[in-house]
């Protein structure tokens, strides 16, 4: 996260489609001299009445799965969850991600919104997130407070707006950071929740980190954070609602599979 201090931090299969194909006949004429007359109905032998033929049942798809998620990070999504937003890295030392927010299904499956572009931190990910390391922790967590700069855009999540926000300098790639933590959600990694995401309360210690959050992209890497477009995450924060009790899904490809 391109923060000038470190912050508290929060965290398939594509179901196919089953169709049912009806085919189509042809009638062929006969010659006139092999047809053979019809039945009257009353002449009909008992139990031979008219059958009239029913369309085949279209089957309903099967649940859609998470893509992409093996079944140790499967193991880690909390049952209650009922909103999912998946940041997929795309490697291990790449600070390029994807971003796609699930919901889940009456079915029991997920159902995929957009495919947003991101941005992770600088080196990458790590299993084993300290301050200073410039990588964004892999697992999943919890989406429980939010917060900005601006005021509240529209969300169900408990907002905290502050002057606290601000932020200006340059990223790595020298793009100006103002405006970055204009809207902001904590991801629940080292943190307590209940609080504003300014909050530098760190039960695992000073050393594991903090101030991950998703929020607005400034053009380049981060410091730990994920972050999206404005518009994207404005989209975000009117999504999200913890009654369906949202966790994110953070790692590169590989580790996400595991």
């Amino acid at each position: 996260m391109p923060s000038p201090s470190p912050r508290v931090l929060l965290s398939g299969l594509s179901a196919a489609a089953i169709a049912v194909l009806a085919g189509c006949g042809t009638t062929v004429g006969t010659p006139a001299q092999d047809r053979v007359a019809p039945v009257a109905a009353g002449d009909r032998p008992p139990g031979t009445g008219t059958t009239t033929a029913r369309p085949p049942t279209a089957k309903p798809a099967p649940p859609q799965a998470l893509p992409g998620l093996g079944p140790r990070t499967l193991a880690r999504i909390p049952r209650q969850t009922g909103q999912l937003v998946m940041v997929t890295g795309r490697s291990r030392t790449s600070s390029d991600a994807t971003v796609v927010v699930y919901r889940r299904t009456p079915d029991g499956g997920w159902q995929p919104g957009a495919a947003w572009p991101a941005h992770n931190a600088k080196d990458g990910w790590t299993t084993d997130h300290h301050a200073g390391d410039l990588r964004s922790p892999i697992g999943v967590f919890t989406l429980s407070d939010a917060g900005g700069l601006r005021s509240d855009p529209g969300t169900k999540l408990p907002y905290h707006h502050s002057g606290g926000f601000s932020i200006g300098g340059r990223g790595f790639r020298g793009e100006r950071l103002a405006g970055s933590f204009d809207y902001v959600v904590a991801i629940d990694y080292n943190r307590i929740t209940g609080v504003s995401p300014l909050d530098w309360t760190r039960p695992m210690g000073a050393s594991r980190g903090g101030g991950i959050w998703l929020h607005v992209d400034h053009g380049g890497p981060t410091h730990g954070c994920v972050s999206v477009s404005e518009p994207h995450m404005k989209q975000l924060l009117a999504t999200l609602d913890p009654a369906l009790h949202p966790v994110v899904v953070m790692g590169d490809a590989a580790s996400l599979a595991s």
